[in-house]
């Protein structure tokens, strides 16, 4: 085994995490919030409200993505609203998922509408990424899935060990995973450290672009 469980870890239900964004050089490009909330349904069960905001950008070009999602207490999604503009692109979609049938729905403004293949437990992104935290956090390494933001990707995890970084100015410990994410029409490749704590922390994104690796850096 190459994890090891803390102790008594909890799902993270309610948090707030913020974090900034950052140019290869260090310096500010913006900055983005990743929050979770839960509340229980009429069936007796609980419902994740997942959300994510990045506020970025250079002159004359802004990022501004919302990130809306909501999941079963076992991070299974059941909706995930999409709203990106990165400049002059704008997209704004929601997809809804229905276990039932097995199939994801993907409608954006303006009348588009995709029925996508998805299993009877799918996940967005932003659900995946609670999910990923959950079992680490018991000890298990997450397995090669499909993902849906927008359109489906393929996403696998592989583990490449602790390592020191640097969170509010502190050296910590983190755990290092190599991300990869496949899609139809494109693909990425980053890194993502979690803290060695209760919750499993994202504490740092690290993304490569041909201009150099930019970072997501949290912030405490």
């Amino acid at each position: 085994m190459i994890l090891a469980a803390p102790a008594s870890a909890p799902l993270v239900a309610n948090e707030q995490l913020h974090y900034n964004v950052n140019w290869p050089s260090g310096l500010s490009l913006g900055e983005a919030a990743l929050s979770a909330a839960s509340s229980a349904n009429a069936q007796g069960g609980g419902t994740l409200h997942l959300k994510f905001d990045l506020d970025a950008g250079i002159p004359g070009f802004s990022v501004l993505d919302r990130y809306r999602s909501d999941a079963a207490g076992d991070f299974c999604s059941s909706e995930l609203d999409r709203t990106v503009a990165h400049g002059r692109k704008k997209t704004d979609e929601k997809t809804s998922f229905d276990p039932h049938n097995k199939t994801a729905t993907r409608e954006t403004l303006g009348g588009g509408r995709s029925v996508m293949d998805a299993g009877s437990c799918s996940r967005d992104a932003l659900t995946f990424l609670y999910y990923v935290r959950h079992e680490l956090s018991e000890g298990r390494m997450p397995q090669p899935q499909r993902v849906f933001l927008g359109a489906p990707y393929d996403i696998r995890l592989e583990f490449r060990g602790t390592e020191t970084i640097r969170v509010a100015d502190k050296p910590v410990e983190a755990d290092r995973f190599a991300a990869s994410a496949k899609g139809p029409a494109s693909s990425i490749s980053f890194d993502v450290f979690f803290l060695k704590d209760r919750a499993r922390t994202p504490a740092l994104v690290r993304v490569p672009f041909a201009m150099g690796t930019f970072s997501m850096e949290l912030v405490k």
